[in-house]
């Protein structure tokens, strides 16, 4: 007999062996854990749920597509229900366990939100704010605002979009893996602009 405790200790320690096997991208350990909780009586709505999770906590920015592919498996099951449905299932976990990982936004928002607790709340910048009103132009919202699609590149070189006085932390910090190599070269590429634009405004 196949044991299988549905909602008990087996079933989470069998769920938490899926997504390790999926950030351990093998697929095949992916798809015989994802197979033991259908087979068990496992939801499939459950399941598709938790492989939206692990596209967005463990691959993130270095495949966008996964977030997509995961949301669609999820759609196509409620669309043909089981067992046709599963196997937009079983196609979405061998991606996910192949697909390049990064958990770098995952830390950056843990990050963030920790940093945000520990700190008072700052004003909304003038140039940053909304001015739908004439008073508010008055009081100089919105002044001295550059609107980065009219500026070289669409970036707004030099510019800062942070709270007066705060030294900008930098959380997100993308690995070298997947797209966010692309998306760690731009970075790197716009914050050596905005301190050259810096050094030449001082």
């Amino acid at each position: 007999m196949r044991r299988y405790d549905k909602g008990g200790e087996q079933f989470y320690d069998t769920i938490s062996a899926l997504h390790k096997s999926v950030r351990g991208s093998d697929p095949d350990a992916s798809l015989y854990w994802l197979v033991r909780m259908l087979d068990g009586g496992a939801d499939p709505r459950y399941m598709a749920r938790r492989m939206v999770q692990m596209a967005s906590e463990d691959i993130g920015l270095a495949d966008p597509r996964a977030l997509r592919l995961a949301l669609d498996a999820s759609e196509v099951y409620e669309r043909l229900g089981s067992p046709e449905g599963e196997l937009a299932l079983a196609q979405c976990v061998v991606y996910l366990a192949m697909a390049p990982k990064s958990n770098a936004v995952y830390k950056a928002y843990n990050d963030m939100k920790k940093f945000i607790k520990g700190q008072s709340t700052h004003s909304v910048p003038l140039h940053l704010r909304n001015a739908p009103t004439a008073l508010m132009k008055g009081l100089d919202y919105g002044k001295a605002y550059r609107y980065a699609h009219d500026e070289p590149d669409a970036f707004a070189a030099g510019e800062n979009y942070w709270p007066k006085g705060m030294t900008p932390p930098q959380f997100y910090q993308p690995v070298n893996r997947g797209l966010e190599i692309k998306i760690s070269e731009k970075l790197s590429q716009l914050r050596e602009i905005n301190i050259k634009a810096r050094k030449k405004n001082l």
